[in-house]
């Protein structure tokens, strides 16, 4: 049986980085808004659309409003489950809340993706962070950080092509297979990146979805202001709609930064 005691220390993980408390943070939100610039995939067939069915005096006394929203699973700030590239995998509605709520490493590449926009995370890149921050614990979440966010709403400059309907000349950084792999080795609990995609814009095969999908790990995809967080010592947490057997959802993405972070 899992008592208060017990559900708290599973909670806090490794000492080294404990769950915070809420009035020891700053929330950070790392979702954009969903609105008519919102981003979808290309070859999506509608956008986000969202109705007035009522706004305005009710006749009754009180004013009221309300309104229908239809949109794609993928687009805007949202999460992939696994089910998108891996049929017996996990649905949306399937995944526990205890894959949404981790510790964070935030990987930043900006300085390469801003001379290479084509740039894939890669093990070295990793390496690299691990070097400095220690060895990737099982249960961290991972966000990678492109600055590819400033972009955002401008179709073109984001996603590489405007062309609508046709996916086949997008260019923009994501993940590397390999990194994928090594990531799934090192048994993250989640995946991020402030791109349309976990893979880059010119995958033809999107490999790294398939390595992430086939081991039930979600990830995060059109994440913002990855840039206010520290590299070490923040916390996640992503709120996708629960879509019972969806693919995927709209999320809303909140990162939990220490006040008093103790400098590199």
């Amino acid at each position: 049986m899992i008592t208060p005691v017990l559900l708290t220390l599973l909670l806090m993980g490794a000492d080294e980085n404990p769950a915070p408390r809420l009035d020891q943070v700053e929330l950070v939100d790392l979702s954009h808004t969903y609105d008519h610039s919102t981003i979808f995939w290309p070859t999506s067939p509608i956008g986000f659309e969202h109705k007035v069915l009522a706004f305005g005096p009710s006749g009754n006394g009180y004013f009221y409003s309300a309104y229908t929203l239809s949109m794609p699973e993928h687009g805007g700030t949202h999460l992939d489950a696994p089910i998108h590239f891996s049929k017996d995998a996990k649905t949306v509605g399937q995944l526990p809340l205890t894959d949404f709520y981790a510790p964070l490493a935030v990987i930043d590449i900006s300085e390469k993706t801003a001379t290479n926009r084509d740039y894939r995370l890669s093990p070295d890149d990793i390496a690299a962070y691990e070097s400095k921050f220690g060895q990737l614990q099982p249960g961290t979440a991972v966000a990678v950080r492109t600055n590819w966010s400033r972009f955002w709403p401008d179709v073109k400059a984001y996603l590489g092509d405007d062309t609508p309907g046709d996916a086949s000349n997008l260019s923009f950084p994501g993940f590397g297979t390999a990194a994928a792999k090594f990531l799934v080795d090192r048994g993250v609990s989640m995946i991020g990146i402030d791109t349309a995609s976990i893979d880059y814009g010119k995958s033809k095969n999107f490999a790294v979805h398939v390595v992430i999908a086939g081991s039930n790990i979600p990830a995060l995809e059109n994440l913002t202001n990855l840039a206010d967080l520290p590299e070490k010592g923040a916390w996640i947490l992503a709120a996708p709609m629960k879509i019972g057997r969806g693919s995927g959802a709209p999320a809303r993405v909140v990162a939990f930064v220490p006040k008093n972070l103790p400098a590199d």
